[in-house]
């Protein structure tokens, strides 16, 4: 869910640039650094970002700067003769010194900046830049699904290696009852070789043992997430979070499946399965 876009642009000696960037996240969190007088544009920063991303840390930074060249000085007269009007017994009485145009330039209030628009200034730049925040989150959205697409493959490919080594435990597991009665007709032969063993006894404690280790249900369970989880990625909607309760599931199912295991094989299959689990999990972070 990493990605970037800049757009800038420029219009009535006012000229912007608009960033955005996204992050890894659990849940959608939009945060936007606008100039000083524009705190209104946060919440349609916010409202454009949910109707384009379902999770990640969203950075939208708004940038505003005016063209010097087209900037022309103002100057409130009123304030100004109000200033000189209010000075004006000081001066006769010998107090202070009649004002200087330079005093009175720096007089807060007597020089208006270019930044402080007519409210139909505003109005056109807050449009202008609303667009300009929507365009970079077009932008960061077709980088985020340039990401997805080579992640798809990635998650794919883990995905066939979870239902591969599903494959080998169920064969490695479907051997298990003979591989059992070998070993425990050998642990005996050892300890007890003179000791006739008695079939129909002997028989009893290899399905005993073999029911223990019984992890036909741990992988069918693993297939159907499996499944699940390629229907996720085919279908075409937000699946991060379903993606993270599956990699759960997975790891749940594969510690069930090393935990049952009797077999050395079956236990060897079982770590394999949890280390693409991991990676399918570790990716999954990823995913919208």
């Amino acid at each position: 869910m990493t990605g970037f876009a800049r757009v800038e642009g420029a219009a009535g000696g006012t000229a912007w640039v608009c960033e955005a960037r996204s992050v890894n996240g659990r849940n959608l969190d939009v945060k936007i650094r606008a100039p000083l007088g524009w705190e209104a544009l946060e919440p349609v920063a916010r409202d454009a970002a949910g109707k384009r991303f379902k999770r990640g840390s969203i950075q939208i930074a708004l940038t505003q700067a005016r063209d010097q060249r087209a900037a022309q000085a103002r100057l409130d007269h009123d304030q100004i003769a109000a200033l000189i009007a209010a000075s004006a017994p000081y001066v006769a009485s010998g107090a202070v010194a009649p004002p200087r145009w330079d005093g009175l330039l720096q007089a807060r209030g007597v020089m208006i900046s270019d930044d402080a628009a007519e409210p139909a200034d505003r109005t056109a730049l807050a449009a202008l830049f609303a667009g300009a925040i929507d365009q970079a989150l077009d932008g960061l959205r077709d980088a985020r699904r340039s990401e997805g697409r080579a992640l798809a493959a990635l998650l794919n490919g883990l995905i066939d290696r979870i239902e591969a080594l599903v494959g080998a435990a169920r064969a490695t597991a479907g051997a298990a009852p003979e591989a059992i009665a070998a070993r425990l007709q050998q642990r005996i032969a050892a300890l007890a070789p003179d000791i006739a063993l008695d079939p129909a006894r002997f028989a009893q404690e290899v399905a005993l043992i073999a029911a223990r280790g019984d992890v036909t249900e741990e992988l069918d369970r693993l297939s159907a997430h499996a499944a699940e989880a390629r229907a996720l990625l085919q279908g075409g909607e937000a699946a991060g979070r379903r993606l993270d309760f599956l990699a759960q599931e997975f790891a749940r199912e594969a510690n069930t499946l090393c935990a049952k295991s009797a077999d050395l094989a079956l236990t060897r299959i079982g770590l394999d399965l949890k280390t693409a689990v991991d990676q399918l999990k570790e990716q999954s972070a990823n995913v919208e």
